[in-house]
């Protein structure tokens, strides 16, 4: 059903010159669902995050989320609206603490100026707590709660995962998209992942995940879209693409065959 829909891309092709990225690519993505994109290197799938996130504009296609066209948006556009995201590379500010480093999350939902931050006016006080707390809120949501006070630098590799995870939930979005969130993981803390993930979508958060796991992919995902040189090559059900022949042949054949 169409009300059932909150994510949308039609046609959507990104052009570097003479090389297509990513290749009129249609995808639908439901609200509440765990959706996966996976493809081989190469195959367009943080190319197609780019696009959907309003970091880069589509050479043609359209993109809309909750019915509005967000084609031609700029990234704190798109974040304003309810979409928010990691990146494959972690980015956080290291000489900050995990707390300070959630709450700017949430500085998308304030509305201080410039003269309200310089004079320390009440209404930008009182944001700023409405971001402290929503932070630990956040942070305990995450199980990091008892590492507020850590320095970003700090934390081990898979808790700076977690942290950029609980940084974009701040922002209050309606759909978060994850790039490669198990990279550099141990099998412990991917697991720690997946019910992080669990718990997001069961508090209403649909999500989109690029990731190269397949194990974690295939256990965690309802739906999986699979692009190959640009192209989407699959789209349905864990099942349905472990058996899809192209998909076998584009992504998961060598590791059948080993």
């Amino acid at each position: 059903m169409a009300e059932d829909i909150l994510l949308k891309a039609e046609k959507v092709t990104m052009q570097f010159g003479g090389l297509k990225a990513v290749n009129e690519v249609d995808m639908t993505i439901k609200k509440g669902e765990i959706h996966a994109l996976i493809g081989p290197n190469g195959a367009g799938k943080t190319t197609f995050f780019n696009v959907i996130s309003g970091i880069y504009m589509p050479t043609s296609g359209t993109v809309t989320f909750n019915g509005r066209d967000i084609t031609k948006l700029r990234p704190h556009q798109v974040t304003d609206l309810g979409i928010s995201r990691t990146f494959q590379n972690i980015r956080l500010f290291d000489a900050m603490t995990t707390q300070e480093n959630v709450m700017i999350g949430h500085h998308t939902r304030t509305n201080s100026t410039i003269l309200g931050t310089m004079f320390h006016t009440k209404k930008m006080k009182e944001e700023e707590w409405k971001c402290y707390h929503r932070a630990e809120a956040m942070l305990e949501f995450v199980g990091m709660q008892n590492e507020k006070e850590t320095l970003a630098s700090n934390l081990p590799y898979g808790k700076k995962r977690i942290l950029e995870i609980a940084r974009a939930l701040t922002s209050e979005p309606r759909i978060i998209m994850l790039d490669e969130p198990c990279a550099g993981m141990n099998a412990s803390e991917t697991n720690d992942l997946a019910q992080i993930i669990y718990k997001i979508r069961d508090y209403g958060i649909t999500v989109l995940l690029v990731e190269h796991d397949m194990k974690f992919v295939m256990g965690i995902s309802d739906v999986i879209t699979v692009l190959d040189h640009g192209r989407k090559i699959c789209e349905g059900s864990p099942n349905k693409v472990k058996q899809d022949p192209q998909v076998i042949e584009a992504y998961l054949g060598k590791e059948d065959e080993e």
